[in-house]
Order: structure tokens, then C-alpha cells, then sequence
């Protein structure tokens, strides 16, 4: 599993536009990784909204979105045309990259037990290190909070 201050494996993602990369394919340039639970749900909607808002903020500082969710392709590939997001999602139907970054757990739906993502962000650096990472993410003020942090890391 991850681990702040080591580089994170380089997994390979099935992108939105059905195309693959790696995660070293975004060496160079700082990347916001971000996992929902499910397409299209309010609380994922909306953080991707968030993430679409602030996107000329992140690129300001040289700096990919990539969300993620075990979605599939098609339901990825919706969720990102409904929403207009200027970002590629991950379609991790394989649970490669959720388990490389630890995100699935118990969780209670309903009165019953089911395993989903829990709501992370992980701050990588150029160099594909990890520099921070929330876990159990509230949206409210949550892409605020990445991007101070970011800009706080970069300056050192």
C-alpha cells in the first residue's frame, strides 16, 4: 500500500476516451488522484463539480486530476460528458489501482455490509512520490483544502 514520502506503483489506468497509461506517464507534473465511490451520485457529483471549478487553479500549478471509482468504462465515460469534467476518470474495474492506494472498505449500506471506496485524495509529486493523502473525504471545502496543501508543498 501507499505510503507518504515513497514512490507510489506504477499501475496501469484505463482512461476516459478508452485509452491506457500508467501512473509514470504523469512524472514531470504533480497529480491530484481522487476516488469516489460511484458515478453519478450526488456526493461524487459534486466533488468532481468542485474539482471542475478549480481546474485552471491546478493546472497553474502544473498540476493533473485524475478521479477514480471501479466504475466502468461507459459509466465513467457519461459521468465525465454529463458533467462537462476537463479531467480524465479512471475506470478501475479490476480494483488494481483502489487496492495500490488502499481505498476499499466495509462499509454499512442499507443495514448491511458491502465494500466500497472510501472517499481518499492523494497528493503525488513530479517525481511520483506521495506527498499527502485525506482519507474519509467530507466534499465541503475539500478541493480548497488540496489546493492550499498543494501550493504549500511546492513551495517547500
Amino acid at each position: 500500500m501507499v505510503e507518504i514520502g515513497k514512490k507510489v506503483p506504477d499501475v496501469k489506468l484505463l482512461l476516459t476516451g478508452n485509452r491506457e497509461a500508467r501512473l509514470s506517464d504523469y512524472r514531470g507534473r504533480w497529480l491530484v488522484l481522487y476516488f469516489y465511490p460511484k458515478a453519478s451520485t450526488p456526493g461524487c457529483t459534486q466533488e468532481g463539480l468542485d474539482f471542475k471549478e478549480a481546474i485552471f487553479k491546478f493546472r497553474r500549478q502544473s498540476t493533473v486530476i485524475l478521479g477514480a471509482s471501479r466504475d466502468s468504462l461507459r459509466a465513467q465515460e457519461r459521468f465525465k460528458e454529463k458533467q462537462g469534467f476537463p479531467f480524465d476518470l479512471v475506470a478501475d474495474t479490476e480494483e488494481e489501482l483502489c487496492n495500490a492506494f488502499g481505498v476499499l472498505k466495509m462499509k454499512n449500506m442499507y443495514g448491511r455490509q458491502v465494500r466500497g471506496i472510501e472517499r481518499s485524495t492523494f497528493l503525488i509529486d513530479d517525481q511520483g512520490v506521495l506527498r499527502h493523502e485525506w482519507r474519509g473525504v467530507k466534499v465541503k471545502g475539500h478541493v480548497d483544502d488540496v489546493l492550499e496543501t498543494l501550493k504549500a508543498l511546492k513551495k517547500g
